[in-house]
């Protein structure tokens, strides 16, 4: 468990999945040859083969006034995932959160990045047969734009399934807020839109005692997109929108003491961005 200090806020990753080697569906073009260049990525991000760390955890986001879980990764007993190791998950997730502090019943906020598979399945869990929320006593904060879009779309059948099992209950419960892509939860924690990885998707801004964070969400898989932001992942929506998400937060953050907090990064999980040469790189 890791945690960092934003001012009065507290971020505490809780890891669900990690996993070395066997990312090259989301990043086809980060080769084990080409990561090896990348030689500040070692030991926390790459292996000393090149090959890529990643990690499927939650970020709970502890303020003055709220208990906010930041994306609930894959969840237990979902079916229908395209990824085989994603399927059917027994883990115990919902043990190591309550083990840090995070009963569910203590948690005020789920908000969601985006709706893809690894950042929604924990807001519902299986109950006698039915897709319950996980928070009960939470508000869901979904994109307007993002629930919108996939609500309506039919052409992506996992989707459609992640849609039914861990949005649509929580919908029905009551719990969904739509909400603006530039939201503010709370004094400290606000919405940043961050768009090309889905229609509506956002990063999370942390601003506490002139210390300030950004979640990533997944408009960056991994630090090796800090090389080479070009480097879109091939389940973005829209890749040319993506790569100047990118550049332009990069741009953003260099050279200031802005931490940014990986959402699906390994080891350290967050840093600080830099310029090096024509692209960036994470110290952490």
């Amino acid at each position: 468990m890791q945690t960092w200090q934003i001012g009065d806020v507290r971020v505490t990753k809780i890891v669900e999945l990690e996993v070395t080697g066997g990312t090259r569906f989301i990043l086809p073009h980060a080769t084990p040859e080409t990561c090896r260049r990348i030689s500040w990525m070692a030991p926390h991000f790459m292996d000393g083969d090149g090959r890529l760390k990643m990690s499927i955890h939650a970020l709970l986001v502890e303020t003055p006034s709220r208990r906010i879980i930041v994306d609930t990764c894959l969840g237990n007993d979902k079916q229908g995932r395209t990824v085989p190791h994603w399927n059917d998950l027994h883990g115990p997730f919902l043990q190591d959160l309550a083990a840090a502090g995070f009963t569910p019943d203590t948690i005020d906020t789920v908000l969601c990045t985006h709706l893809h598979v690894d950042h929604v399945g924990w807001n519902t869990m299986l109950r006698d047969g039915v897709w319950v929320p996980t928070f009960p006593r939470a508000r869901y904060l979904m994109g307007r734009q993002e629930f919108e879009y996939w609500r309506d779309q039919r052409d992506i059948r996992e989707q459609t399934t992640v849609f039914a099992d861990s949005v649509q209950p929580v919908f029905d419960a009551g719990l969904v807020e739509l909400v603006a892509a530039d939201y503010r939860v709370c004094e400290e924690v606000s919405l940043q839109p961050t768009l090309g990885h889905t229609p509506g998707h956002v990063s999370v801004r942390i601003v506490s005692r002139g210390e300030q964070a950004l979640i990533t969400g997944d408009f960056l898989h991994h630090p090796c997109q800090l090389a080479h932001p070009e480097w879109a992942a091939s389940v973005d929506y829209d890749a040319e929108q993506s790569t100047r998400t990118r550049r332009a937060v990069f741009g953003e953050l260099a050279e200031t003491p802005t931490l940014l907090i990986g959402t699906h990064f390994a080891g350290a999980s967050a840093g600080r961005v830099v310029g090096d040469g024509d692209a960036y790189r994470l110290v952490v």
